[in-house]
């Protein structure tokens, strides 16, 4: 019988005859089961992404439960848009609140929320001005926006050759503007031509930065990067990196422009990632956890210098800076800030790093190494003595027993929970790391006796290597 692969499950063909019948409707009100809501997934929603099989229907805190009413702890916090924990009762309230009143304007007219919360975000990071959007994506593209704009009128840079440096290992969204500037061959292959303008350099060499300063300087109008690499398994760079950025950055007339996106608002144990090293950026790039997993929300800071370079018709969203989205723009900053979310990530991750580092000196061969800050962490696995298990298998079987986590690069386990998490719960995953590295990996081994050793990775189409190069760095 033909079969349709969803991540671990098969749907079979008398499935999707049904489905093909429409009669595969739900009934108004009927609970549907997690394999069910999986396989409707996967027959009407596009295959853009791989997720681990388990299904989301009731949230609170760091807890999770399925259709079935099986609880999970979540420590991916959907990429850290819920640093605050889901459904914060305070974020919530203020959405339902002002949801009764009024939910959008446009920026045709003014609403009594938007400049309330325009105050709270500038006052509360340092800067002078910011742009709203929705989507961490639309953030990172108005930064660009604004940044070339500013390079054209201030630092009078030559019609349609401004440059925008970024890092190998990169991830900033999957807009075409921003996979232009990507080494991941499956976010660039199949969707050219890629956008110009842009120069790639190592992340965490600062060497590099320089010659590309000096060989391009006259045409660069600004750097992007993030503070911890994310998607690229949360690398940390050098002590110091940021300092010789921003030094970089000034003495040669470049913007510096932070993505922190997932790496803002508390979730390294200081309010930007960047504190860590008290540099200021000049434009940071805000999203995820401004929402507090409620609602989109992002926005790009910067002072007016540089902010007003853009003027009245040359950017903008219906949604962006909406009423809805700003009441729960202010009350998500709130939380951080009354629940000091920040020091209790800073606390709570020294806590899971040593927990992690005692899970690794029992399997010294599997775990290759621990890195992090505050509560963004991940465990990188020696993928030799892993295979052929993968970071996926792994994730899967954490899943099976109640740990929810998100593999990238296959090798490397992200681990970042909501702010909110409790010792108690940090204790559980790292003792179900433990546990299935002692108990499920044995019997996975055994069960793909036959298994071919994982290829290495195609070069990156950008700079031909196998890998990006990231220097020493400590956890």
């Amino acid at each position: 019988m033909k079969a349709y692969v969803v991540g671990r499950m098969q749907i079979f063909h008398p499935l999707k005859r049904i489905l093909q019948r429409n009669f595969c409707a739900l009934p108004e009100g009927m609970a549907s089961s997690s394999e069910e809501l999986m396989k409707y997934e996967y027959e009407y929603s596009a295959h853009n992404y791989h997720p681990i099989p388990m299904v989301f229907s009731q949230a609170k805190g760091a807890c999770i439960w399925d259709p079935e009413g099986n609880k999970y702890l979540d420590f991916l916090s959907a990429y850290s848009a819920v640093n605050q924990g889901h459904c914060h009762p305070k974020v919530t309230n203020a959405l339902v609140e002002q949801a009764q009143r009024l939910t959008l304007s446009s920026r045709a007219f003014y609403n009594d929320k938007f400049p309330i919360f325009a105050e709270r975000l500038t006052t509360m990071f340092g800067y002078e001005m910011m742009l709203p959007m929705n989507t961490g994506a639309e953030g990172v593209e108005t930064a660009l926006k604004l940044v070339r704009k500013w390079g054209y009128e201030k630092k009078k840079i030559q019609p349609n050759e401004a440059i925008i440096v970024s890092c190998c290992g990169c991830f900033h969204g999957r807009t075409l503007a921003v996979i232009s500037m990507s080494c991941d061959n499956e976010a660039t292959r199949g969707f050219g031509p890629l956008l110009p303008g842009h120069l790639k350099v190592d992340y965490g060499d600062a060497h590099a930065l320089e010659n590309i300063f000096e060989a391009h300087g006259d045409r660069i109008a600004g750097f992007l990067f993030e503070p911890i690499q994310g998607e690229a398994g949360v690398i940390v760079p050098p002590d110091g990196y940021l300092k010789q950025v921003r030094e970089l950055c000034s003495n040669y007339n470049i913007l510096m422009i932070a993505d922190e996106i997932q790496t803002g608002i508390a979730r390294t144990g200081k309010m930007l990632a960047c504190d860590w090293e008290d540099v200021r950026p000049d434009v940071v790039i805000l999203g995820k956890a401004l929402g507090a997993g409620v609602i989109p929300v992002s926005a790009v800071l910067s002072d007016k210098e540089i902010m007003l370079c853009i003027k009245p018709g040359e950017h903008g969203s219906t949604f962006g800076g909406n009423p809805l989205a700003s009441a729960v723009g202010i009350a998500a900053l709130d939380v951080v800030k009354n629940e000091r979310l920040a020091e209790r990530a800073i606390r709570m991750g020294e806590e899971f790093r040593k927990q992690l580092f005692e899970v690794q000196k029992q399997f010294p061969q599997i775990i290759k190494e621990v890195r992090g800050r505050g509560l963004l962490n991940a465990v990188e696995l020696n993928k030799e003595e892993l295979s052929p298990v993968s970071a996926y298998d792994i994730c899967l079987k954490m899943k099976e027993r109640g740990i929810l986590a998100k593999p990238t690069h296959d090798t490397i386990i992200r681990l970042a929970p909501p702010l909110t998490i409790s010792l108690e719960e940090l204790n559980e995953a790292s003792m179900v790391l433990q546990n299935v590295l002692e108990m499920d990996l044995p019997v996975m081994r055994k069960q793909m006796p036959n298994a071919h050793k994982p290829t290495p990775h195609e070069p990156c189409d950008r700079c031909w290597r196998h890998t990006y190069k990231v220097p020493d760095t400590e956890s």
